[in-house]
C-alpha cells in the first residue's frame, strides 16, 4: 500500500512539472514570437507523453459494525413506604360540670320475714326412767320368808305411769313361781319408781306403760 502511494505521488509531480515547463514555454513563445509550429510541435510531443495514473486500489468494505448491545435493564427499585408520622391526637379536655346531687333512693318497706315455725314439739311414746330402776327392787327387799326358805326367781312386770310420771297400776306378765317374790315386786315397783311421762303429738304428758324384770336372787 505505501509502494502504491509511493510511485503515485511521483506521477503527479512529474505531471505538474510538465505543466509548469509547458507554461513557460508558452510565455517564452508569446514573448519571443517564437513560430507557431514550434509551439505545435512542442506540444505534440508532450501528447506522446501517456501518463497513466495508476488507479487506487478499491478500499477494503468495512465490516458491518456489531450489533448494538441490548441494554441491560436495571432491576425494578421498589422504593420503601412512605413514613407516616404518627398522627398525635389532642389530648381531651377535662370539664368539671357541676352536676345535682343524687336524689335519695326511695324508701321501700320490705315486709318483715315470716317467724320460723315452731320447733316440733317433743314426743315420747313411752314413759322414761328417773334414776337407777335396779334401785326399786333389791335384796334389802326378799321377803323374810322367802330369804329363809332360799327360794330365787325372776319377776317380769309391765307398770302403768299416770301423767305425773308415777306407777298407777303394777301387772305381772311372768312369775317367779312364788305369789310372795311376785307380790314384794310389785310393792316396792309402785312405791319407788318415777319417770318422765310419755307424750303425746302435742307434747303434753300422757299416760303410758313401762315393762322390765326383777331378779330375786339371795346374796352371799
Amino acid at each position: 500500500m505505501a509502494y502504491a502511494d509511493q510511485e503515485m505521488s511521483s506521477n503527479k509531480i512529474i505531471s505538474i512539472a510538465l505543466v509548469v515547463i509547458i507554461h513557460i514555454l508558452l510565455g517564452y513563445a508569446l514573448v519571443t514570437g517564437l513560430a507557431y509550429n514550434a509551439v505545435k510541435k512542442v506540444a505534440s510531443q508532450l501528447d506522446m507523453i501517456d501518463i497513466k495514473e495508476e488507479e487506487e486500489p478499491p478500499e477494503p468494505e468495512e465490516p458491518p459494525p456489531p450489533p448494538p448491545d441490548k441494554p441491560i435493564e436495571p432491576p425494578p427499585v421498589v422504593s420503601p413506604p412512605p413514613i407516616v408520622a404518627p398522627v398525635v391526637a389532642p389530648r381531651p379536655v377535662i370539664q368539671s360540670v357541676p352536676t345535682a346531687p343524687p336524689r335519695p333512693a326511695p324508701v321501700v318497706a320490705t315486709p318483715a320475714p315470716p317467724p320460723p315455725p315452731p320447733p316440733p314439739p317433743p314426743q315420747r311414746a313411752t314413759p322414761e326412767p328417773r334414776g337407777n330402776p335396779g334401785s326399786w327392787a333389791n335384796a334389802n327387799d326378799y321377803p323374810s320368808r322367802a330369804l329363809r326358805e332360799e327360794r330365787e326367781g325372776t319377776t317380769r312386770f309391765r307398770l302403768t305411769v299416770n301423767a305425773d310420771g308415777r306407777v298407777s297400776n303394777c301387772q305381772i306378765t311372768g312369775s317367779s313361781g312364788h305369789a310372795d317374790l311376785d307380790e314384794a315386786a310389785c310393792k316396792n315397783l309402785t312405791r319407788r319408781a318415777r319417770f318422765r311421762p310419755a307424750l303425746d303429738a302435742n307434747g303434753n304428758p300422757t299416760n303410758g306403760s313401762y315393762s322390765n324384770a326383777v331378779r330375786w336372787q339371795i346374796p352371799k
